[in-house]
């Protein structure tokens, strides 16, 4: 985030296709205001900035004893003051980020122009993460012990812990169950994967990051059920996926997954707490089920990426051919009054 627009920068500079481009589409890893001050004069005056938030460095959860850097929040809402147009990936996301914009403005003394945040929000949208779904589902018949998955990142705010918790329970009840732990790992991994590793091996049928995509969507299609423990999610790329492939997803009733799951069954999928969870995990096994043809429906007809792909071709043909799309950008003169 401090020196990808430099590296970006040059790239465009050195860049001669003879193309004059009508937007720039950023993500929030990116300083869009550095970027666009080192490639002044390369762009036509004309040419439209959107920034696309996926994830932001202000609500991220930090783990136990660790502080956030609030210089790198600042880049996400100064490429925010910047665009022309802010995208987010979730209502759950756009609504926690503008709810905690002005604690992080408040910790400047003077000049934190609170009265922007409005601004900038009057053109702010939701538009979800487009999914790359196999053409077809190509449910596997599975054998007579559910296989439950976890195919998320394994890090701290996945909450790993709860998880492995969760199969300790299930697994002290009797209950048969087989167990795949799929998901990447960046940094250290968590504790709480050794001893997992240890305690529930005779369970085991895949740890660890699979060698192809193939394989990934393989194990998703004899996948029974899908649990997230997360305390931090903007979107929900890997549940979806599971949930597609046919996996009966789990979820907290909070952060983006109400919105990922149809009303109609929120009761059956998402729960409130780690007693629910339990109750309903050990339904799920005592009667096993994929997710309901409606659910794999409505999951497919929301986000696959030609659904998805027409939704920005339309709002990216508006914003650039529309001069007075976005009318509520930042003024720096009216700002100051």
């Amino acid at each position: 985030m401090q020196g990808g627009a430099i590296e970006l920068a040059a790239q465009t500079s050195a860049t001669d296709l003879g193309l004059s481009p009508d937007l720039v589409l950023a993500t929030d890893m990116t300083n869009l205001p550095a970027w666009l001050a080192l490639v002044r004069g390369k762009l036509p005056a004309q040419t439209r900035t959107v920034l696309y938030m996926h994830e932001n460095q202000l609500t991220y959860p930090w783990r136990p004893g660790e502080k956030p850097d609030l210089t790198y929040a600042m880049i996400n809402w100064l490429s925010q003051l910047c665009a022309d147009l802010v995208l987010f990936n979730s209502e759950f996301h756009r609504r926690s980020w503008f709810r905690e914009v002005p604690n992080l403005l408040k910790h400047f003394p003077d000049y934190n122009h609170l009265n922007l945040i409005g601004e900038v929000g009057s053109r702010a949208r939701v538009m979800p993460v487009g999914i790359d779904f196999p053409e077809e589902n190509r449910r596997r018949a599975g054998t007579t012990t559910p296989l439950i998955l976890w195919n998320q990142r394994w890090e701290y705010d996945k909450r790993p812990d709860l998880f492995f918790d969760l199969l300790y329970r299930l697994e002290a009840t009797g209950r048969e169950f087989r167990l795949a732990v799929a998901g990447e790992n960046f940094r250290n991994v968590p504790a709480e994967f050794d001893e997992a590793a240890s305690r529930l091996a005779p369970r085991i049928e895949q740890w660890g990051f699979l060698p192809s995509r193939k394989a990934y969507l393989a194990l998703l299609e004899k996948s029974d059920l899908v649990v997230s423990t997360a305390e931090h999610e903007f979107f929900g790329i890997s549940i979806l996926e599971a949930v597609r492939a046919g996996a009966f997803p789990l979820l907290p009733n909070r952060l983006s997954y109400p919105e990922l799951i149809p009303a109609e069954l929120h009761a059956a999928c998402l729960y409130s707490d780690e007693g629910e969870l339990f109750e309903m995990a050990c339904r799920r096994l005592d009667m096993p089920r994929p997710a309901p043809p409606s659910l794999q429906r409505a999951v497919h007809e929301a986000y696959a990426w030609p659904v998805v792909a027409g939704a920005y071709d339309n709002l990216f043909e508006e914003l650039a051919g529309n001069p007075d799309f976005g009318e509520n950008k930042v003024s720096w003169a009216t700002s100051q009054r």
